[in-house]
């Protein structure tokens, strides 16, 4: 049995976080056409995920894998230094919460 951790993160996702990942949009959407895609290509992923974990695969690997194809696939989009600025802002992001799935902020 698994544990569906994916659809307990879409019922807490914070839009608004989601924005922030997305900054680097190729094409500009009507918000609630890129909150959708962005909501169905989050869905793909999870979806990926949880299967990689119920065939053995390590968190830890799947989560480094997915890093790794996200900043390689932006790079190849956009260049190393708008990346790497985008980074930079990763550990203020993490600590303020922002990628935290089922906290409560008081």
């Amino acid at each position: 049995m698994t544990v569906d951790r994916s659809s307990a993160f879409i019922r807490t996702l914070d839009l608004q976080a989601l924005d922030k990942m997305q900054k680097f949009s190729a094409r500009p959407m009507p918000a609630t056409q890129a909150n959708d895609a962005k909501h169905v290509a989050l869905r793909y992923i999870l979806d990926a995920w949880e299967e990689a974990v119920y065939d053995g695969l390590d968190p830890d690997s799947i989560a480094t894998a997915a890093i790794f194809a996200a900043l390689s696939d932006m790079i190849a989009s956009y260049g190393e230094e708008p990346v790497a600025t985008m980074c930079a802002s990763l550990p203020e992001r993490v600590r303020a919460g922002e990628f935290t799935v089922g906290k409560t902020r008081q």
